[in-house]
Order: C-alpha cells, then sequence, then structure tokens
C-alpha cells in the first residue's frame, strides 16, 4: 500500500509481436524477459497485486510460474494497432467491477527490464508525497529535437522553427524523453484521458541510459546481456 491506498502493477504483454517473435518471453540474463518486471514488482511492499495483461497462453503460464496473476486481454485489445491505455481501462473496469478499490497503478512494460526497485519506489514517492497524480520515468533524448529535420518537397528544414543544429550538444537546450520503465498513475483519472496515462499533475523520474534500455529488435537482446554481463562481480 502507498499511504492506505492499494497499489497494483500491472505488466502489459501480447502474443504476436513481429519483430521479434515470442520476444516477450524470449530468455534475458537466465529469465524470460517478461519476469524482470514481475520479479521487480515482488520485490516491492508498497505493491498488493501484479497482474499480467495478455492474449497469449504462453505468456500466461511464464507470468503465473513467476508469481503474477493473469487477466485476459480481449483480442481487439491486443492487435498491433492497439492502445495499451484502452487495455488498461478495460482492467481498471473489471477490476472495478470485481470489487477492487486501489488508488495507484503501476505501469511496467514487459519490454524495460533493467530498472530497479528504485526508479520505480522514486515514482511511486512523487505521488505519494509530492502531491503528483501521475509520474513517469525519462532519459536524456536519444536525439534532440533542435537537431531534427523534416522534407518539404524534397527541401530539408528544421522541425522547430528557429532551431540551429550546428549548436554544439552543450549548447543545445536540454531535451528528454520517455524511458518506458515506469509509469505510475490514479486508477480514477485514467478513465477520463483519451491517449495518455500520464494524468493530472505529472512528475518526472530521470533514469541513466544503461538502465533505460528498450527490447524492440533482437539486437537490443544482444546489447542488454552484454550490459548485464559487465555489471557482474
Amino acid at each position: 500500500m502507498l499511504n492506505g491506498k492499494r497499489v497494483i502493477a500491472v505488466v502489459p504483454a501480447r502474443g504476436g509481436s513481429k519483430s521479434v517473435p515470442g520476444k516477450n518471453i524470449r530468455s534475458l540474463g537466465g529469465k524470460p524477459l517478461l519476469a524482470w518486471s514481475i520479479d521487480v514488482a515482488r520485490q516491492m511492499s508498497e505493491i498488493d497485486r501484479i497482474i499480467v495483461s495478455t492474449d497469449d497462453e504462453q505468456i500466461a503460464s511464464v507470468g503465473r510460474a513467476h508469481g503474477a496473476e493473469i487477466y485476459a486481454r480481449p483480442p481487439h485489445l491486443a492487435t498491433d494497432e492497439s492502445l495499451v491505455i484502452d487495455a488498461l481501462k478495460d482492467l481498471i473496469q473489471t477490476l472495478r467491477a470485481e470489487g477492487e478499490t486501489a488508488e495507484w497503478i503501476v505501469l511496467l512494460e514487459a519490454t524495460c527490464p533493467l530498472r530497479t526497485v528504485e526508479d520505480v519506489r522514486a515514482c511511486l514517492t512523487l505521488v505519494g508525497e509530492g502531491g503528483y497524480d501521475s509520474a513517469a520515468t525519462f532519459k536524456d533524448a536519444e536525439l534532440n529535437p533542435h537537431r531534427a529535420w523534416r522534407i518539404v518537397d524534397g527541401s530539408p528544414e528544421v522541425f522547430i522553427p528557429g532551431a540551429i543544429p550546428w549548436l554544439p550538444r552543450q549548447k543545445q537546450p536540454k531535451a528528454f524523453q520517455l524511458n518506458g520503465a515506469v509509469y505510475v498513475f490514479r486508477a480514477s483519472l485514467l478513465a477520463q484521458e483519451g491517449q495518455s496515462v500520464l494524468v493530472g499533475k505529472v512528475g518526472a523520474v530521470m533514469m541513466p541510459r544503461d538502465r533505460s534500455q528498450d527490447i524492440d529488435e533482437g539486437i537490443d537482446f544482444t546489447i542488454v546481456e552484454a550490459i548485464l554481463l559487465k555489471s557482474r562481480p
């Protein structure tokens, strides 16, 4: 619990990945990718329930084996075009109908395995003590938007009017991006949102780039395995 309010961790993990078949249950560092997110949640006394939302029975089996509850995601919310927020709204509605009263949802994407308990707790601290309605983890932007371009009728122009892409990195405005590792938000406010889980007053927690690795393609497994190997004593 967080200040007497129940907290649920949700790990969305649909099947059918086209970039890396079976991605969410592929082995990483000796255990399935999905298990990394579950294991972090299991280490936290603040989290009352851990739920894997999936449409895939193999993923469900792995989730159960590692200590998570399984909620079946409706097929129309598990397509390539489906938004995670719609699956979350459906899950919260189901939980409310069952009598669940949790105030906070912790969203842990299965594809961000290197987050730590401290990263999750930092977000919970913001909403629990800082007066925020939601919080998320960020990293330095991989491409500063002041260095981005667009091509219009075959001609390049700066993406942000007035930007000077030639300036040294140190002189560019600081830019950040969501790293997808941790989102925390009030369950009661999500229904009012269209496409974002960042509801109400939003707080930010910074994470270093090495812990912000996102598994999207096969090469990402190799990169994360190398990071894990380097971090071992």
